[in-house]
């Protein structure tokens, strides 16, 4: 049976690498606008990005415009790959699944 990444495959982290890998790679996003378009809560959205940073799979930037603190967010390129294996692991399951193989038959 195909191992799903676990930190990706909670639903927040996943929509989180949904966005992300969404944009071209170097491309980023800020924190508002992420949490904006994912309809989260700051907290929860930040206890999420953390466990995709200590995985290595987003990477955060804070910087300043003018004297405004900004947080970036971008996927890195194993963020990338993961969920790219992710995304291919999912698709061999379901594709099992429309086969008839269903999990008892394994």
């Amino acid at each position: 049976m195909t191992e799903l990444d676990p930190v990706i495959h909670a639903q927040a982290r996943l929509r989180v690498m949904v966005a992300l890998c969404g944009l071209r790679p170097g491309d980023q996003l800020t924190f508002p606008r992420l949490q904006q378009l994912l309809d989260m809560t700051a907290g929860n959205l930040s206890t999420h990005l953390r466990k995709l940073e200590e995985a290595g799979y987003v990477r955060i930037s804070k910087t300043h415009e003018r004297r405004t603190p900004v947080t970036h967010v971008a996927v890195t390129s194993s963020g990338r790959a993961a969920f790219e294996r992710y995304t291919d692991g999912l698709r061999a399951l379901l594709a099992g699944q429309q086969e008839g193989e269903g999990i008892a038959d394994r």
